[in-house]
């Protein structure tokens, strides 16, 4: 390469790095700059971009894009800046504050979007911004708010985080002011024409509101409050009705009677007028009203005359949709007491039922959800000539319905849907359609996996699941007792029966989980588990546990990831509360269960992550949750007994860690259960120990010599002597392994009753334990030294030789005759 093309290649690489610089990319720049410089050290041009680079690094690379962005109303230098904000994270304090003032200037008006979001990346990271902006409210907070607040939502929300930032004011009393002057404002701009659709000013009064009420709510006047209502109409977008539900929730969580007394004649005034524009906004207050104070609600619902009014009403308005949504938004509301669906069963379901068969758009939907909600979900079904049975009086005939709003276009009518199928599925009827139609719950797996932001989506058709998957709740005796005088005291006592429907019965169930398994649910539940609310990952561990009740079902739940992710969702719960407490002992009760019939060393490889010894810890908690106070009601040591089982299985498996594992963590709980009162209990808890005594540290506890080992070994020999045949069989399988070992003969032979609770093994009717008591005396006639001749002294002195010659003689197993005249042999030496 020549000297004129080096030096010509030098000014481009000069200039180059002079751009790159001024954009924000000093390290490209620099690495620009000598490139020129290598090509033509002595070239002006890489003097003079040298120099220019100096002048410009001097200067802040925000400052630089913020200036560049403002003044030349460069689009490419605001996103830099907001990926420097996003990136860099703090930011000097005197450059924020200039960058500030500089975006808080006027642009484009296309650019406005951008500007808003770098004034609120600036205020979030910050604090000379914060404490910039907080002087400008002190000294004109009109002007300051109305200047914020015009620029967009994100800076609007920044006011009301800085005016309950204090750590950005210099004295308490002046936030306090400036709070309550911000607050004004938005309450201003909430009744300003025009503003009343774009949620800003709600979210500003729903969030200082929901941090400060007590000092805010009596700024509220009736007419500020009207506004607030006024945005819970239903045509409203979500964000704005939800902003404007939590504003009401807290306000008349804090006013009391004033703010209930509001909401009545907001709602009575509005009907009154008649005009449809009001009942639109009269309905649409009450339909919110109902969750946030459901008496107060109800009895405005059913004043005398309201619902025997509302359909002439509606009638007399019947081509006003509007209308009839807003009202079948209030009756779904109302429908949750119990007095209000009376009266709606009582004067609105021909009309719902009209809604149902001739209405349009998402109304026919919540026709069929306001039915479902208020019928009777055990009549049986009646079809009256309705199209697809919707005429019809019974829960059962809205079904179809409902599968087919679920496919139908449009996300109301898929929550109108699920909504239905929640309460339709309570039937044990319905419950047994679902399942088997695998066409719908495919439908319904894949409205899972859509709707994984959709919380009320995901909940509802989580519900329905869990109503198809549950089984009815075990009763102890006692209660069936109580049950049974309950029926005997009714005064229909002839018309009721104990006896459950078959279609809850526990075979039924189980059919139903295996067509929910078999259409791929916990596959899906794993994929979403990231997005599931804590509320729909408690139902989630809920239907997981109804799942593995059934044995066979366990291995096709292992292989669907089921077992990782009820471990990982016991890992991620940590909360305190008692809600957290039952949700972590679920998701431990179903992992135990599942781990009780398949092959843990497959579910958990010691290749993967988590390893195998982490699902300790969780079936542990069940050993002792059932003492506590969380759990009412009779005591269930089912948990515990599946526990127990899923211990021995794990105690099983060839590395050996899980058993030192469990030995280490959980063997004075183990010894506490070998004394359990429930022979179930007491049983999985020697079958565990039979498992644990196959390592050295099995071993080690119970033949150390030591007094804890002695008293373990005493229990072993007590259980080896109970009347029930498997805890027997467990004991003298962990005593044939014990006995092989000084410590443990040392140990038993202290006990008075040791070998001839030993000798009583061999006399039993079980050859399997026969077969073990053999295998126990043998061990102890092998033992050498002196603790060998005084354990065979024992046995010759215990009657041993006619013990073992009756077994020689009599067994009908020639095995176990054989074992019994080498023992003999042994016992004559």
């Amino acid at each position: 390469m020549s000297q004129d093309e080096k030096k010509d290649r030098a000014a481009t690489f000069a200039a180059r790095a002079v751009e790159l610089v001024q954009s924000g990319r000093a390290e490209d720049g620099s690495r620009a700059l000598r490139e020129a410089a290598s090509l033509a050290p002595d070239s002006p041009e890489v003097k003079a971009a040298f120099l220019k680079i100096q002048s410009e690094e001097s200067i802040h690379t925000l400052q630089k894009l913020c200036g560049k962005f403002v003044l030349e109303q460069d689009e490419q230098a605001g996103k830099q800046a907001l990926d420097y904000l996003d990136r860099s994270g703090e930011v000097p304090g005197n450059i924020a504050k200039e960058c500030l003032e500089l975006v808080l200037q006027e642009g484009k008006p296309e650019l406005k979007a951008l500007r808003d979001e770098i004034v609120a990346g600036l205020l979030r990271e910050s604090i000379a911004a914060k404490t910039t902006l907080a002087q400008r409210l002190l000294d004109n907070t009109t002007t300051a708010f109305l200047q914020i607040y015009g620029i967009g939502d994100r800076s609007a929300n920044s006011i009301a985080e800085l005016v309950l930032t204090s750590s950005a004011w210099s004295d308490e009393s002046k936030r306090e002011k400036c709070e309550i002057g911000a607050f004004q404002l938005f309450l201003a701009k909430l009744l300003e024409v025009g503003h009343e659709s774009d949620g800003r000013a709600l979210k500003g009064i729903a969030r200082l509101l929901a941090a400060d009420a007590e000092r805010l709510h009596s700024i509220i006047d009736e007419e500020t409050f009207d506004a607030i209502l006024c945005s819970l109409d239903y045509r409203q977008p979500n964000e704005v009705k939800s902003q404007a539900t939590l504003a009401a929730a807290k306000y008349i969580e804090l006013s009391g009677a004033q703010g209930q007394e509001y909401v009545c004649r907001f709602i009575l005034s509005r009907i009154t007028k008649g005009h449809s524009e009001d009942l639109v906004l009269a309905f649409s207050a009450a339909a919110a009203a109902f969750p946030i104070m459901p008496t107060q609600a109800a009895t405005l619902f059913l004043i005398e005359g309201f619902v025997p009014s509302l359909l002439p009403l509606l009638e007399k308005k019947l081509n006003a949709v509007k209308v009839e949504q807003a009202a079948l938004n209030m009756l779904s509301a109302a429908c949750i007491d119990n007095s209000c669906r009376t009266a709606i069963k009582k004067h609105c379901i021909q009309w719902l039922q009209r809604v149902l068969n001739t209405g349009k758009d998402d109304r026919p939907g919540l026709a069929a959800v306001i039915l479902a909600k208020v019928l009777d979900p055990t009549m049986p079904a009646r079809d009256t000539g309705g199209k697809d049975g919707s005429d019809s009086n019974s829960v059962d005939n809205l079904v179809p319905i409902f599968k087919k709003l679920l496919v139908a276009p449009g996300e109301a009518n898929k929550q109108s849907s699920i909504e239905g199928l929640a309460y339709a599925s309570i039937q044990p009827a319905v419950k047994e359609a679902l399942a088997d139609d695998r066409l719908f719950l495919d439908r319904l797996t894949d409205l899972l996996k859509v709707s994984q932001t959709k919380p009320t989506t995901v909940f509802g058709a989580l519900t329905v699941i869990e109503h198809v998957t549950g089984y009815l709740p075990t009763l102890s005796e006692e209660q069936k007792k109580m049950n049974q005088l309950k029926s005997y005291a009714n005064a229909n006592a002839s018309k009721t029966t104990d006896t459950p429907n078959p279609l809850e019965e526990d075979a039924a169930v189980s059919r139903r989980c295996k067509a929910v398994v078999d259409a791929g649910v916990v596959i899906t539940f794993v994929a979403i588990a990231s997005n599931l609310s804590p509320a729909s990952t408690a139902i989630v561990i809920k239907i997981m546990l109804s799942l593995s009740r059934t044995p066979s079902l366990r291995g096709t739940i292992a292989q669907q990831g089921g077992a990782r992710f009820l471990l990982l969702r016991y890992t991620a719960i940590a909360g305190t509360t008692d809600t957290d407490k039952h949700a972590r002992h679920t998701a431990a009760h179903a992992l135990a269960r599942i781990l009780i019939s398949v092959d843990p060393a497959l579910v958990f490889p010691s290749s993967g992550s988590p390893p195998l010894t982490s699902t300790i810890r969780p079936i542990l908690s069940l050993l002792t949750d059932f003492q506590s106070d969380i759990f009412d009601g009779p005591l269930n040591l089912l948990p515990t007994f599946e526990a127990l089982l899923a211990l021995t299985n794990l105690a099983s498996t060839p590395s050996g860690e899980a058993t030192e594992v469990i030995i280490r963590q959980a063997l004075p709980t183990v010894e506490d259960l070998l004394l359990s009162n429930n022979t179930m209990v007491q049983r999985a808890a020697t079958e565990l120990v039979c498992n644990l005594v196959a390592s050295p540290s099995g071993i080690e506890v119970f033949a150390d010599g030591s007094p804890a080992a002695d008293r373990r070994l005493h229990i072993l020999l007590a259980l080896a002597d109970i009347e029930d045949a498997r805890t027997r069989k467990a004991a003298g399988g962990a005593l044939a392994t014990l006995v092989g070992f000084e410590g443990a003969v040392k140990g038993m032979l202290k006990r008075e009753r040791g070998v001839e609770i030993l000798l009583g093994l061999c006399a039993d009717e079980d050859d399997e334990i026969v077969h073990r008591g053999l295998f126990c005396v043998g061990n102890l006639l092998a033992m050498k030294g002196s603790v060998g001749e005084e354990a065979k002294r024992r046995v010759k002195d215990g009657d041993g030789e006619r013990a073992l010659r009756n077994v020689a003689n009599g067994a009908g197993n020639k095995m176990i005759r054989d074992l019994a005249q080498e023992v003999l042999r042994d016992l004559g030496r």
